[in-house]
């Protein structure tokens, strides 16, 4: 591990000033120590956030949800309002990583976690996301857990958190602090595709801390649900997984959110398969139906072929399953 200054802030002001002055974010730590650890990272600074007041959960005017950067993966998991009104988030989290880890890690750190592709935790290995312009090794090495949605030439990564696919499902928002202010970035718009800059991951200005993600009302009744598949069924990461939330009025269904995981450089809203739910009736030919849209786009490597079925069949099932007629 290379030699580096810690500092503890006692406030945002002074976190947001150690940012602004090239300092890393810390606070469960449950991702970056690793990565500092096999010298994938060498920050200089880390700037511990964790006594930060923004660990808690709260119903918003409207009725949506807004869970604090700082709330850890457990305590949201287990949160009334959370299991309540979005069962798809809690059960995104319980099927991460371990109860140890869920412990610790953060909400925040959570959806900036970096890839657990081989490659780029190998400093020996081609990377661009690791150093741009060495290449990539995954394209034509072994790739079987890796990305057929949003990949490009220079980066074939998936992104591996479970509670990033139930938000970007459910439309949220990542609510961000800055030199500047505040703003909020639609989740879709804050974790980025590779194309020719994967060392790019999320659409942060220098010094900008997440304060919380905040998820929209929704209307009800809304059933949602979370799917993980993946090689063993403890701490694994997703082969893929599938985030959804139907609101069904009527015998028909008036609105439909669903996204992939495991697939996709970044969490991977379907809207092919929304707009092929809207208005429609559930049955088992509708949900099989819609999940052959899953696919749609898809580039498969040499040894992940095997995911453009498994993620349609994953999708048809969460479907069945959330629609009520499993």
């Amino acid at each position: 591990m290379h030699p580096f200054s810690y500092t503890r802030a006692s406030d945002t002001r002074q976190a947001l000033n150690a940012g602004r002055a090239g300092g890393r974010y810390i606070a469960g730590g449950t991702t970056l120590v690793d990565l500092m650890r096999e010298t994938v990272e060498r920050p200089e600074t880390l700037v511990d956030i964790s006594g930060l007041p923004l660990d808690e959960v709260a119903v918003t005017e409207r009725g949506g949800l807004r869970i604090g950067a700082l709330v850890t993966m457990s305590e949201a998991a287990a949160h009334p309002k959370v299991r309540s009104l979005y069962p798809v988030i809690s059960q995104a989290l319980e099927l991460s990583a371990s109860a140890q880890l869920r412990n610790m890690a953060t909400i925040g750190g959570n959806i900036m976690q970096r890839t657990r592709c081989t490659y780029f935790r190998d400093v020996t290995a081609d990377c661009n996301k690791r150093e741009p312009g060495s290449g990539c090794a995954a394209l034509d090495g072994v790739n079987r857990t890796h990305a057929i949605l949003g990949t490009s030439d220079a980066c074939v990564a998936t992104h591996p958190s479970d509670a990033a696919v139930a938000f970007a499902a459910l439309e949220a928002r990542v609510r961000l602090l800055g030199p500047d202010g505040e703003r909020q970035v639609p989740f879709a718009d804050f974790l980025l595709r590779p194309g020719n800059t994967p060392h790019r991951e999320q659409a942060l200005r220098r010094g900008e801390l997440i304060t919380g993600v905040e998820v929209p009302a929704l209307p009800r009744p809304l059933r949602s649900g979370y799917l993980k598949v993946r090689d063993r069924q403890s701490y694994e990461f997703a082969l893929t997984s599938a985030a959804v939330a139907l609101h069904v009025r009527g015998g028909v269904i008036r609105e439909a959110k669903v996204a992939a995981g495991g697939v996709g450089t970044v969490p991977w809203k379907l809207p092919a398969v929304e707009r092929h739910l809207v208005g429609e009736r559930p049955s088992e030919s509708l949900w099989a139906a819609a999940a052959e849209r899953a696919a749609d786009g898809s580039r498969p490597l040499r040894h992940n072929r095997f995911k453009v079925e498994l993620l349609k069949r994953t999708v048809e099932r969460q479907l069945r399953v959330v629609g009520g007629t499993k």
